[in-house]
């Protein structure tokens, strides 16, 4: 189940870099990126809601709440630059050297996380590393 909502985000992410380019022309970048969080915040919390999960936040201890709220802090700033960047350049650039935050993910997993690294992790992430660079020079 998890490798379906994985294609659904990929594909949901695709489509955020398209609409978010043609929403943006004339608007500024932070303007926009206040925007989309305004939705993503109501769709969210009413996800929270009509699933009846609001119950939940008084369980919720210390430290997650810490994590959490650096986690929100890290994608308010990876939104703002990315949306930045979606207006000065194009999306065909910009979309992959975002999209390298796969490996520098894999990286934190395998440093922070303590996540097991392969032959497979490595080799899969150089290949991303290629592409990546590929795509933008």
């Amino acid at each position: 189940m998890w490798a379906g909502f994985a294609l659904l985000s990929a594909l949901f992410a695709a489509l955020t870099s398209i609409l978010a380019k043609l929403g943006m022309e004339g608007i500024n970048s932070n303007l926009a990126t206040a925007i989309r969080t305004a939705v993503v915040l109501v769709m969210a919390w009413g996800i929270v809601f009509l699933t009846g999960k609001h119950h939940g936040i008084g369980d919720i201890g210390g430290r997650s709440w810490i994590f959490l709220i650096l986690s929100g802090v890290a994608t308010g700033l990876s939104w703002l630059c990315y949306y930045r960047a979606l207006q000065l350049g194009d999306a065909s650039r910009v979309v992959p050297i975002d999209k390298f935050s796969v490996v520098i993910s894999m990286v934190l997993a395998f440093v922070v996380l303590k996540e097991a690294v392969t032959v497979k992790t490595v080799v899969g992430g150089l290949l991303i590393t290629a592409g990546t660079l590929v795509l933008i020079l």
